[in-house]
């Protein structure tokens, strides 16, 4: 069934693989919706990596904004296309690959929240790059889930929180969103036809996460190597991490067959001392500071940055995980540009397009 040129909505007839995050991109999205200073930091350090695309809905504004800042814009490219929110890994495309590396196709899942311009966008990307789009937007194929919730291994294993199972449940809904009703059976289905996943793990959602966005506290640095946010002992979140980390372990390896490797990060608290969770009368005081929600634009990883006695730490933790990267991060934690209050920061803010021959 297609709805419109190359948009399909039932699943490719073909086995497919959904890319890595750390594989070789043609282009890292962004949206133009607030934060100025921090995407334009994004895009500072990714134009020589890869293009650009900006949705936007005034170019020459942004494009002078750039270049006032200092910023090459030679490989910027502007979308004029409505957005409502900053938010582009959990509503953007995702890249997948017939016969491991050959034709690229991009998939596009129900965003799960009622924003329908966020939700479009994935469509015009495709016609813009004159790319075929499938879509789980049809039953029995519909399926609601985030960006921010999914991470693949590029060898058909991906991780989720059970937010995936909880939004495919037939309740809701999410303000004006109704959630299809599929089992997990039906989910792992869904996922292996459109994105080629066989090993679908998915765990325990956090205690003090409102999103449960595994972004925010786990993140794949290669097939085997898990980067996990740190609690002290018994704070916060950690106790419900720890656990879901040794259900992975105990019940599944990496595609190599070796037990997963674990790089933990600790997590900064706020500037009074304050985890996520650790102070119930003053919630906003523990924003989700978190060093996992990163990105890779080719040889350059951006993450979030916090506080300098916490940052130097994360930074060089990723250095000695990723030698040869360029590792830089962006203050995501200042006054009046704080976008982890939001519980966001690199990661969520920005999604990829995979090479068309990888």
């Amino acid at each position: 069934l297609s709805i419109g040129l190359d948009v399909f909505t039932s699943p490719p007839n073909f086995s497919v693989r959904t890319m890595a995050e750390w594989e070789e991109i043609q282009a890292l999205t962004i949206a133009w919706e607030g934060y100025e200073p921090i995407l334009t930091e994004i895009v500072r350090h990714s134009v020589n990596e890869c293009k650009v695309f900006i949705a936007c809905d005034n170019s020459s504004e942004v494009d002078n904004y750039l270049q006032n800042s200092g910023v090459e814009t030679a490989n910027v490219e502007y979308l004029d296309v409505n957005t409502n929110s900053i938010w582009m890994r959990d509503y953007g495309q995702n890249t997948v690959y017939q016969n491991d590396v050959d034709s690229i196709y991009l998939v596009d899942w129900i965003y799960n929240r009622p924003r329908p311009y966020d939700d479009n966008y994935p469509e015009y990307l495709a016609d813009y790059l004159n790319l075929d789009l499938y879509q789980t937007s049809v039953n029995p194929y519909d399926l609601v889930t985030t960006g921010g919730n999914f991470m693949s291994d590029g060898f058909g294993t991906a991780f989720s929180s059970n937010l995936i199972l909880n939004e495919n449940d037939g309740n809701g809904p999410y303000n004006s969103l109704n959630y299809p009703d599929h089992s997990e059976l039906e989910i792992n289905t869904i996922m292996n036809q459109f994105m080629g996943i066989d090993t679908y793990i998915k765990m325990s959602t956090l205690p003090f996460d409102g999103i449960n966005h595994i972004d925010m506290h786990m993140k794949l640095l290669d097939e085997e190597t898990l980067l996990v946010s740190e609690y002290p002992e018994g704070m916060s979140d950690g106790p419900q991490i720890e656990e879901n980390l040794e259900y992975i372990l105990n019940n599944f390896t990496s595609k190599w067959g070796t037990p997963f490797k674990v790089i933990r990060i600790p997590s900064p608290p706020s500037s009074s001392g304050a985890y996520p969770g650790s102070q119930p009368n003053n919630p906003t005081d523990g924003y989700y500071r978190t060093y996992t929600n990163s990105v890779f634009v080719n040889k350059t990883v951006i993450l979030p940055f916090y506080r300098e006695e916490y940052d130097t730490i994360a930074q060089r933790i990723y250095e000695e995980a990723l030698p040869g990267y360029n590792i830089v991060g962006i203050d995501c934690d200042n006054s009046g540009n704080n976008i982890i209050s939001l519980s966001g920061a690199i990661h969520c803010i920005t999604h990829s397009v995979g090479v068309n021959d990888p």
